[in-house]
């Protein structure tokens, strides 16, 4: 809370916030110029700025007085991304949090773009929790963004397989929650699956028609709610599988021995084929293992 009324203060000061004689430290500058080349491109040429991880109110905030100090302006939205189970959760009082702030809303022209991550909730949790997990955050950030007459929309942080939330697009986008998709959609499509979805002219016309034609769909005939019999069933399947997969997952000590002994993840790490690396430490288990490979 302290962090983000300094936060607050600080955006609507009109005083510059980084000092021109500052020297900062090698990793503060690498962002300072990161912000500074977002602010020499067209904002046509951007679309969101995605917060990785994110788990608080200020996070957002820290983004946007960082976009403000650096000539940006505020007006870019700043999506943050909930990944795991935990922040999932708390996806709609951080969102709650944001729109309480009447300041807030008027930077971001009351809209707000929130995307939900798939690969790493599903390695958090498991597959069947994190899908349910998922689906929950959307109806609450729905109904938040509604109380605040926020417009909401929804990105999906969706890769190829199915642990990363891979389906056929037309189904996904109609199991999505009722009026999820009234403001319309946007959706990752990386690695392989450029090339499988978008890599030729006629290829991609046929993704953009599944796309579209499932939105339409979903708009004027949306899907039902699930009953409350439906959702107690849920609730307790997702606790159990959620139990199961991580009593594997976290607490077996030999999974980790055995994931590298039956998978070519060690090998795949040593090719070039991705944009980071595969862990995000490399001393880590399994929860620092970077879903992409």
């Amino acid at each position: 809370m302290q962090r983000c009324e300094w936060l607050r203060d600080e955006l609507n000061n009109p005083r510059p916030l980084l000092p021109p004689s500052w020297s900062p430290t090698p990793e503060t500058q690498e962002v300072i110029d990161t912000f500074l080349v977002i602010a020499e491109t067209p904002q046509s040429a951007l679309g969101s700025y995605v917060i990785s991880m994110a788990a608080e109110a200020s996070d957002v905030l820290a983004v946007q007085l960082l976009l403000k100090a650096t000539g940006c302006g505020t007006d870019m939205l700043v999506a943050p991304l909930f990944e795991t189970l935990d922040d999932l959760e708390n996806a709609p009082r951080v969102v709650e949090e944001l729109l309480s702030d009447t300041d807030y809303c008027d930077r971001c022209d009351r809209q707000i773009m929130v995307m939900i991550g798939y690969s790493d909730s599903a390695k958090d949790a498991g597959m069947l929790a994190a899908g349910w997990a998922q689906y929950r955050a959307q109806e609450s950030l729905l109904s938040v963004c509604q109380k605040f007459a926020v417009k909401l929309q929804l990105f999906h942080g969706r890769g190829g397989s199915i642990g990363r939330g891979g389906a056929p697009a037309h189904d996904a986008l109609l199991s999505q929650p009722p009026k999820s998709l009234e403001n319309g959609l946007r959706v990752t499509e990386q690695g392989e699956m450029i090339r499988t979805k978008l890599g030729l002219t006629p290829l991609a016309v046929n993704t953009l028609g599944r796309y579209a034609s499932a939105i339409l769909q979903a708009n004027l005939t949306p899907p039902p709610e699930p009953a409350s019999e439906w959702r107690l069933l849920m609730n307790q399947l997702a606790a159990d599988s959620c139990e199961d997969y991580r009593r594997w997952v976290r607490d077996e000590p030999n999974f980790v021995p055995y994931f590298r002994q039956a998978t070519p993840e060690q090998e795949l790490a040593s090719l070039p084929l991705g944009s980071r690396p595969t862990r995000r430490r490399s001393d880590g288990g399994i929860a620092s293992l970077r879903a992409i490979p």
